[in-house]
């Protein structure tokens, strides 16, 4: 093994899988020394964390950092999907863009620790996470010097194993057929017969079993300021909600999708996914938005949410314009607060009642169909001046110009 030069110190994001294992010797023979970085977003076992944790060190690490970020992860990026209602593209809750900037922060908060002038990723040319992780990278350590071995060997998989094996080190003949990116958001399947836009063969769903599917089920969310404090009237933490309604609302058949979007680097791509917290919880928060919030505070929300999920699954986040429309989530999101019940039945998730101090259905004032407290020529003059101009379109249009010749 080449001596490694402790002035040469880097750090590299690993998962434990292929391309992030031949990062390892690869940089070792560079003369690096190799730092790994594993950051649990609500994927790993313990299980799995011990092996990674083992595999780091066969492989030449001389340190390896396991950090748990789910709260962070919940707190950082999470949150501000639920209270923008964000799905990128109107269907897709970004499960892996959005994993990706608190992967980068922990890594350069250990380069830092550390003393590591260099980021390593296993990101290949081929993908948006080359994207979101320079990018991020750059905003929050403009210093940091970047490689990218996959990208800078070519990317073949099965030379990455050929170089692994002349070293040494076993590689499973196991062939994933899918890939899987699991998190507290959700997971995503894509590989084989998914990118070619065809339904998974067999069950590949881990979440949504939907072996409750003929049966009902209620949860109360209780949102403070727009984010979730309280399940069934008990106080948990933000990711605790997530991870146990990722496991128990899917049983009734409720929280997957196939999407078909538009990549960064030009092309469509198509995946599978399953995020039935996070999709509930949308929907619960959405409820209690129409109830508490204006028609205009509404309309120009969903013109940021727009904003802020392109931000995030284009590797924005860190973007000075993302602090601006936080302020306006912010301060729209002040009375979004109150109660919302949601009914699970046959695979669908209803809001069948919300509650709020904030609400703006004012009983005294008036009810949809039921009362008022106009009378009939307040009403008449209003729909006469509400439709005056639509009226004075259609005449010019009907005659073809001026009303006045």
């Amino acid at each position: 093994m080449k001596k490694q030069n402790k002035n040469k110190k880097v750090v590299l994001a690993f998962s434990g899988g292929l391309d992030t294992s031949f990062c390892v010797p690869y940089l070792v023979d560079k003369g690096y020394q190799v730092i790994t970085v594993t950051v649990d977003s609500g994927g790993l076992s313990d299980e799995k964390i011990n092996l990674i944790a083992k595999k780091s060190k066969e492989l030449g690490a001389t340190k390896h950092y396991q950090i748990d970020a789910k709260q962070y992860y919940y707190d950082s990026i999470i949150s501000w999907i639920i209270k923008t209602n964000g799905l990128y593209e109107g269907s897709y809750p970004n499960l892996v863009s959005s994993q990706r900037y608190h992967f980068v922060e922990k890594c350069l908060e250990v380069a830092k620790k550390e003393k590591a002038k260099y980021f390593a990723t296993g990101n290949s040319g081929m993908g948006n996470d080359q994207i979101r992780f320079n990018i991020a990278a750059k905003i929050l350590n403009p210093n940091i010097e970047l490689i990218e071995p996959i990208k800078d060997t070519g990317g073949n998989r099965e030379e990455e194993k050929k170089f692994l094996i002349k070293k040494g080190f076993i590689v499973s003949d196991i062939h994933k057929k899918y890939s899987v990116n699991v998190s507290l958001a959700g997971i995503s399947y894509s590989g084989s017969e998914i990118d070619q836009n065809l339904e998974p063969i067999g069950n590949v769903f881990q979440w949504v079993t939907g072996e409750k599917v003929n049966e009902n089920a209620y949860f109360e969310i209780e949102f403070k300021k727009g984010i979730p404090i309280k399940l069934n009237s008990k106080k948990i933490e933000g990711w605790k909600i997530l991870d146990f309604l990722n496991h128990e609302v899917g049983k009734y058949g409720f929280g997957k999708g196939y999407y078909t979007g538009d990549c960064m680097i030009g092309i469509k791509g198509h995946l599978v996914f399953e995020a039935p917290a996070i999709l509930l919880l949308i929907l619960a928060h959405k409820a209690l938005e129409q109830y508490v919030l204006t028609k205009q505070q509404i309309y120009f929300g969903e013109a940021v949410s727009k904003e802020m999920t392109e931000m995030i699954f284009n590797g924005k986040f860190f973007d000075p314009y993302v602090e601006d429309l936080k302020q306006f989530i912010n301060s729209q999101q002040k009375n979004v607060t109150g109660k919302a019940l949601m009914k699970l039945e046959h695979g669908n998730a209803l809001p069948v009642s919300v509650k709020s101090k904030f609400s703006l259905i004012d009983p005294k004032i008036a009810m949809y169909a039921q009362s008022k407290t106009w009378t009939k020529q307040e009403v008449d003059g209003f729909i006469k001046l509400y439709g005056l101009q639509s009226v004075i379109a259609s005449k010019v249009n009907k005659k073809g110009g001026d009303l006045h010749e």
